[in-house]
């Protein structure tokens, strides 16, 4: 099939309770990757995913659980329709399912590696009253100025998601996201509102957490890209281990430069599949592309997707 596509995959918020469980329920593809999964980490994902549970919000175990869950669903489609993407791209955390969608990485040694990614950002927050901010309406400009002096005036804010025209996300200090949030609306921020997250992700706040990972990536990532992978870092593409090793790392500590990446490569592609739950990154593209974006979530959708690309092709 000739359809020139880009894979997405989704980060920490996605996360919701009965996530994967169709796939789990209809696919004995999807049983062994779960079964597997909690073999290797010791995480019992079946109660993670499917009951209701606090761990579900803990870094530690948001990151494996929704990498595992896009997996599957990369693993079904692939199955059903093997098409090389133009790219794969992930927001944040979903760089890592991106890298198993292009072979460079085994989707199982994936789960373990953000599961420990997870626990290295969780420790490098650990005793500091940490959180996240999202604000609505105001220009990457003038929340990137609002920041700067504030740091300058001793808060810990620094801008870390760049989501879409409009929407940023800030991380630091709680107190000092609090302290800002005021600031925001006094510029005509149409909302400035904290997220729930345990991790102040993408900002110097993360900087113990590079070096092991570093060094567990040395270990598990692949020079067998089938396609380029998109870095959040720079939002130009990369397709080795060792460019993949000096990204990564720096990954934990810089922004996220999806709305970038996303204006760069929309030309190159004729439509997106997203892989996993919530159809987030569909939300944030919205205004972006015009592309066909496909959400494959569960069974239904992705039959859907098949479907659909097919005729595209």
């Amino acid at each position: 099939m000739s359809i020139k596509c880009a894979f997405l995959f989704p980060g920490q918020g996605s996360q919701a309770v009965g996530m994967g469980q169709d796939f789990f329920n209809n696919s004995d593809v999807a049983k062994n990757m779960i079964e597997e999964a909690s073999a290797r980490t010791g995480i019992d994902f079946e109660a993670l995913l499917f009951t209701e549970n606090e761990n579900l919000e803990k870094t530690e175990f948001t990151q494996p659980a929704i990498l595992l869950v896009s997996a599957i669903a990369h693993r079904l489609f692939e199955n059903e329709m093997p098409i090389k993407p133009v790219y794969a791209l992930g927001h944040s955390l979903g760089e890592f399912s991106a890298l198993v969608s292009v072979g460079a990485i085994d989707a199982i040694d994936a789960v373990e590696l953000v599961n420990l990614r997870g626990k290295l950002m969780a420790e490098a927050c650990a005793g500091q009253d940490v959180g996240m901010m999202v604000s609505l309406g105001l220009s990457d400009e003038i929340v990137e100025e609002i920041c700067n002096t504030q740091r300058e005036a001793g808060l810990k804010v620094w801008p870390v998601n760049y989501n879409a025209v409009g929407q940023i996300v800030i991380a630091g200090i709680k107190p000092d996201l609090e302290r800002l949030a005021p600031i925001l609306k006094e510029a005509k921020a149409k909302r400035a509102m904290l997220l729930n997250m345990s991790v102040a992700s993408h900002c110097p706040l993360l900087e113990s957490a590079t070096a092991p990972l570093a060094e567990k990536l040395t270990t598990m990532l692949k020079d067998e890209f089938i396609a380029p992978v998109v870095s959040n870092v720079t939002a130009k593409t990369y397709n080795t281990k060792a460019e993949a090793l000096d990204l990564l790392p720096k990954q934990l500590v810089s922004p996220v430069l999806y709305k970038q990446s996303i204006a760069d490569f929309d030309d190159s592609v004729e439509c997106y599949i997203e892989f996993g739950h919530g159809g987030v990154l569909k939300g944030l593209n919205r205004r972006a592309t015009k592309k066909p974006h496909f959400v494959i979530s569960d069974m239904d959708s992705l039959a859907i997707a098949i479907e659909e690309i097919a005729k595209l092709g």
